[in-house]
């Protein structure tokens, strides 16, 4: 069983690149619409376009546009030497 994360993000290419750079890692998936990542848990983090969400579910959920600024999630990554994490995600915007 997988265990999946997904963030809804306004730039996928920009978001796939930032975890590419941070996580170290080659996304498991990058298409059109998605980015999957392998996490070393075996969880996988998502990465979906706002724009595709609201597609797929229409007007039910609220423009997840419009809520930029505001926390939307928390993602807590536990990893081996969290400082380095950290300096890559710095680099990396």
């Amino acid at each position: 069983m997988e265990s999946y994360f997904i963030l809804y993000v306004a730039e996928q290419e920009r978001s796939a690149a930032f975890y590419t750079a941070v996580l170290a890692s080659q996304p498991r998936l990058h298409v059109p619409g998605m980015t999957e990542f392998t996490l070393p848990s075996g969880a996988v983090l998502g990465l979906m376009p706002e724009h595709g969400i609201k597609a797929l579910l229409g007007p039910a959920l609220p423009d997840p546009s419009l809520a930029r600024g505001v926390p939307r999630a928390e993602l807590y990554l536990l990893v081996e030497d969290p400082a380095a994490f950290h300096a890559r995600a710095l680099r990396n915007g």
